[in-house]
């Protein structure tokens, strides 16, 4: 893997990091607090082209890679989760499964959208009974003519009721079997419907919610790849997912380190900073190597995914490790802060929770070690 970053990579990330500073990090905390959806994060974001990295110049994206993204995501999450949260979301769980699956007429019409955010996009796989058993969807697609009537619950459907489509998952029956199937769901067709906003521990602003199915009919044009084939899309999509987690909790994690190395300068007891104290260097310092060493393994997954090559367990092992790296460096950040470290007037305590759920989102840790010694018994 080659570590020196093109020019066009460097200039994303740098405006990035500018947007984040200047734009988005001033409103995070409220955005947290009042579970708002960033709306004007989202809208700078979208003026921007960084809703459409990997969509092609031509479609109005900015024709950039997979490690181009997580730069950007790193970027904005060290400044708000739940913005960079969405971000991911329409790059990685909408735009790149409609480049990949997608006919050239669903890239027309959904792509130029996307990319420039005047359509958001949502994920929705996750059902209440079964979470994401693949097994075990009932979310059913059954063809009618020239349609598709689609019915079922859908859970934890991040940006859904901001979303203008949603990428659904359901079985599709045929004779006496039974696939799974992806469909390309305008949100505003009749029988589409989304519950409140879920009242969730951390990425507040990514407001979630139950998106409800009640024999939705869709045009044939909706199915996106064909009948049979969402665990291909699936597995494509989860894998740029764990990528972008693991950018975004690299970016968690940077931010936890940034508050407590400045809380551990400035703060002083018997006229000594407490940085001083070996016990708060060592924090710092394995905090620091433990944020390197996960964003090294987020752009080995994200760099190999550029060059096509398989990926194997890359992208579970960098969202293992960053997702973990965070939690401990948000927790890490508490403890030197002290009883300031559960006020909600510090940053430390929303990164603590927003650091949590990263162990959850996008598969949890106990999952992504399934799935790499999976792999590894394998080879």
């Amino acid at each position: 893997m080659d570590l020196d970053l093109t020019d066009a990579q460097k200039s994303l990330r740098d405006q990035a990091r500018d947007i984040a500073a200047r734009e988005i990090a001033p409103g995070a905390a409220e955005i947290d607090r009042q579970q708002h959806f960033p709306r004007r994060a989202i809208d700078c974001l979208a003026k921007s082209g960084m809703l459409g990295v990997t969509v092609p110049s031509a479609q109005g994206g900015l024709g950039q890679g997979t490690l181009a993204c997580a730069l950007m995501i790193e970027e904005l999450g060290s400044a708000c989760a739940s913005t960079a949260a969405i971000s991911a979301l329409q790059n990685l769980l909408v735009c790149e499964p409609i480049l990949r699956f997608g006919t050239q007429a669903q890239q027309r019409f959904w792509l130029p959208g996307l990319a420039s955010g005047g359509k958001l996009g949502c994920f929705a796989l996750t059902e209440p009974d079964g979470g994401s058993d693949l097994d075990g969807l009932a979310s059913l697609a059954r063809r009618e003519g020239d349609a598709w009537v689609l019915r079922g619950t859908k859970s934890f459907v991040t940006a859904g009721p901001q979303a203008q489509v949603a990428l659904v998952f359901a079985s599709t029956p045929s004779g006496d079997k039974t696939s799974l199937s992806a469909f390309l769901v305008p949100t505003d067709l009749p029988g589409i419907s989304f519950g409140p906003a879920q009242d969730k521990l951390g990425l507040r602003g990514a407001v979630s919610a139950t998106m409800t199915i009640a024999d939705a009919r869709l045009p044939a044009g909706a199915l996106l790849g064909t009948q049979g084939c969402g665990l291909d899309v699936i597995r494509f999509a989860v894998e740029g997912g764990r990528i972008g987690a693991a950018a975004l909790s690299v970016g968690i994690a940077r931010a936890a380190f940034t508050a407590a190395t400045h809380y551990a300068i400035d703060r002083r007891t018997k006229g000594a900073p407490i940085a001083e104290h070996q016990a708060i260097q060592f924090k710092i310092a394995d905090m620091s190597t433990h944020i390197d060493a996960a964003r090294l393994l987020t752009w080995r997954a994200a760099s190999s995914r550029d060059e096509g090559a398989p990926l194997g367990a890359q992208a579970s092992m960098a969202k293992l490790v960053a997702s973990e790296v965070a939690s401990r460096a948000a927790s890490d950040a508490v403890q030197i802060l002290g009883g300031n470290g559960c006020l909600a007037d510090y940053p430390v305590e929303r990164h603590f929770r927003d650091a949590k759920v990263m162990e959850i989102y996008e598969g949890t840790s106990e999952f992504q070690r399934l799935g790499i010694a999976s792999v590894l018994l394998k080879e």
